[in-house]
């Protein structure tokens, strides 16, 4: 099976130091649904994989956070792609879960459910937990420029082996040579 890992914000849609609270804040970044159209064209199931600490802040509930997640779904549907499944931490960020990336709990999950070994399968974030997550699993970390991303590619502590793309599109390409 072939397996792709997206985080959302900055990623797949425009991220905000305020978060996401809304279907109406929830803006997709050129290019990145057709990005997500054409994995899901060459045979991946796309997944995504999502800090959402402002549900544990209490900045949004649980209905939100479903509405927003439908907005996506719909929008990438109708660039003609598929998300085969949403993973994400409600938890805040100085909670102790498992779950929340930089830790590796929610990755585990992902290969639990697709009954998979996540070595080398791409995952693709904007932030350094995403991509030290990945690596935690043994997934292939992939950094895309946009959101915090260009700031994350000075970190010093990026994963060996990390990839760098300028977006999604340019990512998705790589991933399906």
């Amino acid at each position: 099976m072939k397996l792709v890992i997206l985080d959302r914000d900055g990623v797949i849609n425009h991220d905000s130091d305020q978060f996401i609270k809304s279907p109406e804040e929830w803006r997709p970044i050129p290019g990145s649904l057709e990005a997500i159209a054409r994995l899901s064209q060459w045979g991946y199931r796309v997944v995504v994989a999502t800090n959402q600490s402002g549900i544990g802040r209490g900045l949004f509930d649980m209905d939100a956070l479903n509405a927003i997640h439908d907005r996506m779904l719909k929008a990438v549907a109708l660039a003609g792609g598929r998300i085969d499944s949403i993973f994400f931490c409600p938890h805040a960020a100085d909670s102790t879960c498992e779950c929340r990336k930089p830790r590796p709990g929610m990755l585990r999950e992902v290969a639990q459910r697709y009954s998979t070994d996540l070595k080398d399968v791409p995952a693709v974030g904007d932030s350094l937990r995403d991509l030290q997550a990945a690596a935690a699993v043994g997934a292939q970390p992939i950094l895309v420029l946009t959101g915090k991303g260009a700031r994350t590619r000075e970190h010093p502590d990026l994963p060996r082996g990390t990839l760098v793309f300028p977006d999604l599109a340019a990512a998705a390409a790589h991933i399906a040579a």
